[in-house]
């Protein structure tokens, strides 16, 4: 028994001194709560802020004017976009550019004069608790509000404001009108899933070979760099799609939600999203110098992307400066075009942008890959 005890307490403090000089890995155990703490504690909240709305004022009256200067007032919303087309904020909703459409009807005044005056607003239901939420707030604002008549006796004079009822809000939720939070999750589970699948698949290839010693017969074969990571990637993306499948039709079959945009478009814009996080995790594979390091700098990206993406906290409603961080992670773009394609009936020319930056990401973590792997042995 005391020689039993001796050896684990051997091993022990083997592994310890071993891992007392792996700085990489001390530092992701130190860093990885920290950030999530500072995430957690100050930038992500389920309460609305930042929330970007677009108003068509149809009415251009002093009250149409001081019930949008109220709603702003509350603190919560950023400077509206203007419309004056309901079609173009029909867009906005469905690219996301807008959670709110606040629309005021041409007829306020004569509303007004009778005492039931009604505007109506057209929430974004692909986020139900952010859509609830702003929902509440725009009723609270025009309940307080109440409505007002306008008499002026010149132009030059200021108006006089007779208060009376309060003014009727008419919600009406797109794009999920049950406003079901599942709907939210499995819009997104493929981006978790593919993003779970291609970093760790990927992030221990170039580690587990140089521990292996096959790394010199890789370096050894008449290739480039980039010809052995895109020969490397190629057979995932076969599996990446098969997990896509399987996440869609899940949802479809299961639940009933299936895409309601483009599944052109959604095969095109899964290429690039995958691609690019394959190149994650080799190029985590060529950063770490053993397994254990590859395994924690894997989960030090996963957890983040998870948060700061969108797919489990509306990325409109952060921070800026924690909302543009998030912009460097190939999941946020994938999320925009995943909600457009399956909730927002959206078509390829609506993820056009999330395209066009998930190419870039891929194209510059290439770049850093060619810059990090070296084809020369030792």
């Amino acid at each position: 028994m005391p020689s039993l005890i001796s050896n684990v307490l051997a091993m022990a403090y083997r592994e310890f001194t071993v891992m007392r000089h792996d700085k990489a890995f001390l530092a992701t155990v130190i860093l990885q709560p920290i950030m999530m703490l500072l995430l957690f504690g100050f930038a992500l909240s389920n309460d609305p802020h930042n929330v970007p709305w677009a108003v068509l004022d149809r009415s251009q009256t002093a009250l149409s004017r001081l019930l949008i200067a109220e709603v702003a007032a509350t603190g919560r919303f950023r400077e509206p976009l203007r419309t004056e087309s309901y079609d173009e904020g029909r867009a906005w909703l469905r690219r996301g550019d807008a959670v709110v459409l606040l629309v005021i009807p041409p007829e306020l005044r004569r509303e007004v004069a009778r005492g039931a005056p009604e505007v109506q607003l057209l929430l974004d239901g692909a986020d139900p608790l952010t859509a609830a939420r702003v929902a509440g707030i725009v009723r609270l604002v025009a309940a307080q509000l109440g409505t007002r008549s306008i008499e002026s006796t010149r132009f030059d004079t200021a108006p006089s404001l007779r208060a009376g009822g309060a003014i009727d809000l008419r919600p009406r939720f797109w794009f999920n009108a049950t406003l079901r939070d599942r709907n939210f999750f499995l819009a997104t589970l493929a981006g978790m899933l593919l993003t779970n699948l291609c970093l760790s698949v990927t992030s221990l290839g170039l580690v587990a070979e140089r521990e292996s010693g096959t790394y010199e017969q890789t370096l050894s074969l008449p290739t480039g760099t980039l010809e052995i990571v895109l020969g490397k990637l190629l057979p995932y993306v076969g599996v990446s799609y098969l997990v896509l499948g399987l996440a869609i039709g899940g949802a479809g079959l299961l639940f009933g939600l299936w895409p309601t945009g483009s599944w052109i478009g959604l095969l095109v814009l899964t290429l690039p999203f995958v691609l690019a996080s394959l190149a994650i995790g080799v190029l985590v594979s060529a950063l770490a110098r053993t397994s254990a390091q590859a395994v924690f700098f894997t989960v030090f990206f996963i957890l983040p992307s998870f948060v700061l993406s969108g797919v489990m906290f509306p990325y409109q409603l952060m921070p800026d400066g924690v909302r543009h961080i998030g912009g460097l992670m190939p999941l946020r773009w994938y999320q925009i075009g995943l909600r457009r394609l399956i909730s927002r009936g959206g078509d390829l020319g609506d993820v056009l942008v999330p395209l066009l930056a998930l190419c870039i990401i891929f194209g510059v973590l290439l770049l850093l890959i060619r810059w990090r792997i070296k084809l020369r042995l030792g």
